[in-house]
């Protein structure tokens, strides 16, 4: 899919030590490149991930039209759903990576459990009509999700090299992301194609998450087959950044840590969240709880596209289609950028692109480009954002607590969404969508301004020298 930087061949031996299809000399330049750059977890991740999304984006296409619509909830509700579906899989995400890390080869077998309960619950929809119910199923599936995405992410980052590490997160989020592309498609196919559309959507989505769960058992390595392949430079960098952080460990006193690179670390809770005692991750985890407060539900953007243009709602379920689409196309040269000039510079870059949404979205312009250019937006949001910030993190835990240290920023980004879908749903029902998407907007814009001043050390602001 794509071809590594050409630093990762500096080394005459580079192409003999990091190739992973062949590991022997005499391969083609190109294949060494791309071997240097992606592992073969990272593309059966991606390969899960991708049959997964196509799955749960069907139901996600077509949810708010169906319980706003068919179902007749108000913007307040459908923000209770909405804020439950983001806010339950925060609830479980420590639980998750913390499983992950105590004992070798759990990784796999956690994300797996995750993706089988999430696969369970499709079917559920088929029986809820009402609030209660549905809202419970939901709650399931988000649980699903939490438990997860942090042992997965932590196979991504323990099976690439620093200096790879954004280039990785970004193929993995173009393959997931290609699933969300084709999952709206489908379920706008399944709409047309018969009378009983919902019940036909969500009996597909149940039958693909299924496979997903097969490939993941059937493909996917444990996380003691994981180790990334390194060459001399990138073990001298490692033991470099393993030093410094090491000594800003002991200066900071985080308590149950002694370094990031020895072995006697312990994947315990107290060791978890003691991880919060070091700077870098401290801020890397305020500034993703303060942006996740005012970035407003991908349902409620497309609520209100739909609602400025008009969309007839049978093709509601197309509008998350431009986002995944500007996702699939951007996520790895933005991943392959932050690796090149600065992580955190591409994800608050990120921020700016969702402030530009937000303020099309309340301009009084209402060409036909205005669904393109916010979509566009969008996906460029989450393409310097979702990654991104998984190998920012990455760079500031050590390899033993990796699914802990993710899960602690995946929290409170998470647990700030849940928050601001329900103020958002509360503030639509009260004083409009408008006034709700303005205050959302001024937020935003604060929040990142914040977060610049926030700045993280140079470890996880600068690629490697």
């Amino acid at each position: 899919m794509y071809v590594a930087d050409s630093r990762a061949d500096a080394d005459p031996s580079a192409g003999s030590t990091t190739g992973i299809a062949g590991g022997t000399t005499g391969i083609a330049r190109s294949t060494s490149r791309v071997s240097a750059a992606v592992t073969p977890t990272v593309f059966a991740l991606g390969a899960v991930s991708l049959i997964t999304d196509v799955s749960s984006e069907m139901v996600t296409a077509v949810l708010p039209l169906y319980l706003v619509t068919g179902l007749g909830l108000s913007p307040l509700g459908f923000g209770l759903l909405d804020g439950i579906y983001n806010g339950f899989s925060a609830l479980v995400r420590l639980a998750g990576g913390h499983l992950a890390d105590r004992g070798g080869g759990r990784h796999k077998w956690i994300a797996g459990i995750g993706y089988g309960i999430s696969a369970a619950c499709k079917p559920l929809l088929l029986l809820a009509h009402t609030l209660t119910p549905i809202g419970l199923i939901l709650a399931a599936d988000r649980t699903g999700k939490g438990l997860r995405t942090a042992p997965r992410d932590a196979l991504i980052s323990l099976s690439s090299t620093p200096e790879n590490r954004g280039r990785a997160f970004g193929v993995h989020r173009a393959m997931d992301t290609a699933g969300a592309l084709l999952g709206p498609l489908v379920a706008f196919l399944i709409l047309r194609a018969t009378v009983d559309g919902y019940d036909a959507v969500f009996t597909v989505s149940f039958c693909v998450a299924v496979v997903g769960v097969l490939v993941l058992v059937l493909f996917v390595p444990g996380s003691s087959s994981t180790a990334a392949p390194r060459t001399e430079k990138a073990v001298r960098e490692k033991a470099v950044r393993e030093r410094v952080v090491g000594e800003r460990a002991v200066e900071e006193q985080a308590v149950g840590e002694k370094a990031v690179g020895e072995k006697t670390v312990r994947p315990t809770l107290r060791a978890a969240f003691a991880l919060l005692a070091r700077r870098d991750l401290r801020l890397i985890t305020v500034c993703a709880l303060l942006l996740g407060l005012a970035t407003v539900s991908d349902s409620f953007v497309y609520l209100l596209l739909q609602r400025r243009l008009g969309v007839p709602d049978r093709w509601f379920a197309l509008l998350p289609v431009g986002t995944a689409a500007a996702f699939l196309l951007l996520a790895v040269p933005l991943g392959r950028l932050a690796d090149r000039v600065g992580r955190w510079r591409v994800f608050l870059g990120g921020h700016g692109a969702l402030l530009l949404a937000y303020a099309l979205l309340l301009a009084s312009w209402h060409g036909t480009a205005l669904p393109y250019a916010v979509l566009l937006l969008h996906g460029a949001f989450y393409a310097a954002t979702d990654g991104v910030l998984m190998a920012v993190a990455s760079d500031s835990v050590p390899e033993q607590l990796r699914s802990s240290g993710l899960a602690l920023v995946q929290t409170g980004q998470a647990a700030a969404r849940f928050v601001c879908s329900l103020g958002f749903g509360a503030a639509w029902t009260l004083w409009g969508d408008r006034t709700a998407l303005m205050a959302s907007a001024v937020a935003l814009a604060v929040c990142a301004a914040f977060a610049f001043t926030l700045r993280p050390g140079r470890s996880v602001l600068e690629p490697a020298p």
